[in-house]
């Protein structure tokens, strides 16, 4: 039943318009679904309007489908899964309502990684998300909870040992400067100016128990209550993906032990995987991506459909809203759910080995016809 403002008022008469949008929400969101789910709520109180107010105010993005939803905690998936199962769907390339997403971080079972050639991969990085059980997700949740998932996962963080000892470093004592050049260096997310962080709600209070950790040779970083309560990077210089992918699922598992003994049990299920703010990000939440130099296969006619065969996706190595202007891109991953771990780093390796010897063919006059993926 509707409630305040919304019962003088009929689910049609309170249908947003979505004609000149292109993101999943807006392909998903009939006037039938929105009538049925209108006036539901979570059992933390949000509503479908919260739920789509970032793609109702954002159409569109000009390099990615964006998906024009957000959850606001755990329970957003099932009070609105009429919507979100088709956004899912979409999202993810058919997965079904009953599917069962899988997992593997045994660094073991990744093939090569360890040559990718550093003389076009710059850097190599993997990274994940997860949300505390028992709390609100970042666009809804209140100052209280913020603060309360900042301290239990400092206090995990700080009990870590040996190559994973490291420091807490909070947005709110940090000079502008500061926080400037670890956007830079790439090691700080970025202040809250895009539209997802902004119309979602989850730029509230900032920066008010926001921070990033990192152990002390600065490869393994944790953000705290950005996007997802926390995102977990394993970082370095150069090609040595199986080196980063060893210290992530290492570091990831070292973290989640420390947060178990806080008492602290990570949101996942066995159809979505871990539960994250973005439905784009369910399963695995893993993206692994190099910054890489492909100067002559960029320009290629073919270069995004190659891209496409080897499930990869590009943006600008400034992050998702640049494009890039020399030819270097960040190129990762685009599938999450319905693969595990393992799957999507050998997907990032293999591609990216082959997008380097297309590259290289191309510097010596040659032809790649032989390259292209079927």
């Amino acid at each position: 039943m509707a409630s305040g403002s919304k019962a003088k008022f009929p689910p049609s008469a309170d249908y947003p318009d979505l004609s000149k949008h292109n993101n999943w929400m807006s392909k998903c969101l009939t006037p039938e679904i929105y009538e049925k789910l209108r006036d539901k709520v979570t059992p933390n109180g949000y509503t479908l309007d919260e739920a789509i107010q970032t793609g109702v105010d954002n159409p569109g993005h000009p390099f990615i489908m964006t998906v024009g939803a957000v959850a606001g905690d755990e329970e957003t998936y099932e009070v609105f899964a009429d919507l979100l199962d088709p956004i899912i769907s979409g999202r993810h390339g058919g997965y079904a309502k009953d599917a069962k997403h899988k997992t593997d971080i045994n660094p073991e079972n990744l093939k090569g990684g360890d040559n990718l050639d550093p003389n076009y991969v710059l850097s190599s990085h993997i990274k994940t998300k997860h949300n505390q059980r028992g709390y609100s997700l970042p666009p809804h949740c209140n100052r209280a909870e913020r603060r309360a998932v900042e301290k239990i996962v400092v206090d995990g963080l700080d009990t870590l040992q040996g190559e994973f000892k490291g420091k807490y470093y909070p947005l709110s004592s940090m000079s502008e400067k500061e926080q400037d050049q670890l956007i830079e260096d790439h090691f700080l997310f970025d202040k809250p100016v895009s539209p997802l962080l902004l119309a979602s709600g989850m730029a509230r209070d900032w920066p008010d128990a926001r921070g990033i950790w990192h152990n002390e040779a600065k490869n393994l970083l944790v953000w705290i209550n950005e996007e997802d309560h926390t995102r977990v990077i394993s970082m370095e210089k150069g090609g040595n993906m199986e080196a980063v992918f060893n210290r992530f699922c290492t570091g990831l598992q070292d973290i989640e032990k420390a947060l178990n003994a806080k008492g602290v049990e990570f949101m996942w299920n066995e159809h979505l995987g871990f539960v994250l703010t973005c439905p784009s990000n369910l399963g695995t939440g893993l993206r692994a991506g190099v910054h890489v130099k492909l100067p002559k296969v960029s320009k290629d006619e073919r270069f995004g459909n190659i891209l496409e065969k080897l499930r990869l996706q590009k943006r600008g190595t400034g992050g998702v809203d640049t494009a890039s202007t020399d030819g270097t891109f960040d190129i990762s991953n685009s599938d999450r759910l319905g693969f595990s771990e393992v799957e999507l780093v050998q997907k990032v390796v293999d591609g990216v080995d082959l997008l380097v010897q297309m590259e290289k063919k191309l510097e010596a006059n040659e032809s790649i016809d032989d390259l292209i993926p079927k």
